[in-house]
């Protein structure tokens, strides 16, 4: 395990270029004649829309696909790399958007299972240990050896992928869509951890969607789209309006919710509700709130505050410990719980938090992803048979509608990018109809051009009665779309603001539990000395 030869150092030569390359799988052209010049001790960012290529393109660089054709060089020199083994040799650390980590293991034994190199255990826990600490002092990336991973926040786990790479002697640090699991906290103190890594001579490739963390901490960028590269950039070159149109190949307009409208009937009504977990810890507290017809209710909290308790109780995946809410003339409580079928047939759909685990089954066809929890559209004369061809047809449908690439019902969910499986999980849930719809990060992991249909189609569903809630991390979502506001933190509604008086300011305050119009303004006074 040694240092990054480039540290402290700016080599001659690009970290990194690609020549010429190109990946097919099947009918789809992923790459094509993509090639790429990567300065050494730069952060250079790619984007691009979901399915234009870039984690193919990684992957290739990666050593977890092999190109059909073109050259690599690193540091002047040509390779080979046949394997991820090949990849980590030559100083390669690829961060997965999702992480590859052990989670019921420690830390240390995580880092062991990729980097342990003495005969015995002792001595590499040994070994271990010693590195990760001339990597704490070195970098700032401090984690205790001893925690079990699935414990860890989610910005520390990725900081444990971090180190994992640097202790394999990464000297090249492929980030794929770092951010999409991340709160802004845990953003910021990523991209610290990313200057002092460029400050010590580690290349830094960046993929992700978000225009405004590529102009904060790039240097570079490249843009992608349908398989090609098209444009390069210096970032200090162009600008946020540029890039989005070299992405989608056209103007984008971002929309927003600028028409006030008057509140609808009451559809959704929760009092006092409360969660209590299985280890005694309050996760929800005497939670109440009104949704009306017609109207996007955003729920602004740090993740960890409620949010994700109060969406399962809604859809029925969790039962509150106490309170209850009442929707289609149905009260749900502890004494008479509601699961997830019962739901939707009271008009309540669902998009989860986590498109992986709970939004999809990965290893099904979209096809069969596309109808469930709707089993009834996939039903033809025989009730008790679901009919392929009628599943097929509905998939396609969606897809076409909600432009999912590649278009084709048949492929595994597990073969589609994360902004396609989620418009997916989307079209699925709008497609039903509902009365509420119950969202959650509706946008995590998707590029510009998607955001700006999926918005479009939420403000349309609200427009047509339909009641939301949208939970969402990124507040300038939240701002966007919603006609009010609750602010949460610690499990509590700490206040709400009707669309009109929220800002970021105002906003952040409610995230960090201060509410109330009168704490509002003491504290925003408070911000501005």
């Amino acid at each position: 395990m040694t240092e990054p030869s480039t540290a402290g150092a700016v080599h001659p030569d690009p970290a990194i270029e690609l020549i010429g390359i190109s990946k097919r799988f099947g009918q789809v052209q992923a790459n094509d004649d993509v090639s790429l010049s990567v300065r050494a001790g730069a952060v250079h960012g790619i984007i691009g829309e979901n399915g234009a290529g870039k984690s193919t393109l990684v992957s290739i660089l990666s050593g977890h696909y092999q190109a059909d054709s073109g050259t690599i060089r690193l540091f002047g020199e040509e390779v080979k790399l046949a394997s991820s083994a090949d990849a980590i040799r030559l100083g390669i650390g690829m961060v997965h958007q999702h992480f590859m980590l052990v989670p019921n293991f420690t830390v240390i034994e995580n880092l062991m299972l990729m980097t342990a190199k003495a005969p015995f255990l002792t001595a590499s826990r040994k070994e271990v240990l010693s590195r990760l600490a001339e990597i704490g002092e070195k970098y700032g990336l401090t984690v205790d050896p001893q925690r079990v991973v699935e414990t860890l926040p989610v910005g520390l786990q990725q900081r444990v992928e971090i180190i994992k790479a640097l202790l394999a002697g990464g000297r090249i640090l492929i980030l794929d869509e770092p951010t999409g699991v991340l709160t802004p906290d845990e953003t910021d103190r990523l991209f610290e951890s990313l200057a002092v890594l460029k400050a010590r001579g580690v290349t830094i490739l960046l993929i992700t969607h978000k225009l405004r963390e590529i102009m904060a901490v790039t240097d570079d960028v490249s843009v992608m789209r349908r398989g090609r590269m098209v444009a390069g950039r210096r970032t200090a070159d162009t600008d946020r309006q540029e890039l989005a149109e070299l992405m989608v190949g056209r103007t984008v307009t971002m929309v927003t919710n600028e028409t006030a409208r008057p509140a609808g009937p009451p559809v959704l009504t929760a009092s006092g509700l409360s969660l209590t977990d299985a280890a005694g810890v309050a996760r929800l507290s005497d939670v109440s709130f009104t949704l009306h017809a017609g109207e996007i209710v955003g729920v602004a909290g740090v993740a960890g505050n409620g949010q994700s308790e109060l969406l399962n109780i809604l859809a029925g995946l969790d039962v509150p410990t106490a309170g209850q809410f009442t929707v289609a003339g149905r009260t749900v409580s502890a004494a008479a719980p509601a699961d997830p079928r019962a739901m939707r047939r009271l008009g309540v759909a669902h998009v989860p938090e986590d498109r992986r685990r709970e939004g999809l089954v990965l290893p099904f066809a979209m096809s069969e992803n596309s109808v469930l929890g709707y089993l009834d559209e996939a039903r033809g004369r025989r009730p008790w048979l679901l009919e392929t061809r009628r599943m097929r047809a509905r998939c396609q449908s969606l897809m076409d509608r909600f432009d999912v690439r590649p278009a084709n019902p048949r492929l595994a969910a597990s073969g589609f990018s994360g902004g396609n499986q989620q418009k997916l999980v989307i079209a699925r849930e709008h497609g039903a109809g509902p009365a509420v719809l119950l969202v959650g990060q509706p946008t995590r992991g998707v590029d510009i051009g998607a955001i700006e249909f999926i918005h479009r189609e939420l403000l349309a569903l609200r427009d047509a009665g339909c009641a939301i809630l949208l939970v969402s991390v990124e507040l300038d979502e939240i701002l966007a779309l919603s006609d009010r506001v609750i602010g949460m933190n610690g499990g509590r509604i700490v206040g709400t603001l009707a669309a009109a008086e929220a800002d970021r300011r105002r906003v952040g305050l409610l995230m960090a539990g201060i509410g109330g119009t009168a704490e509002i303004a003491a504290g925003a006074q408070e911000l501005s000395a």
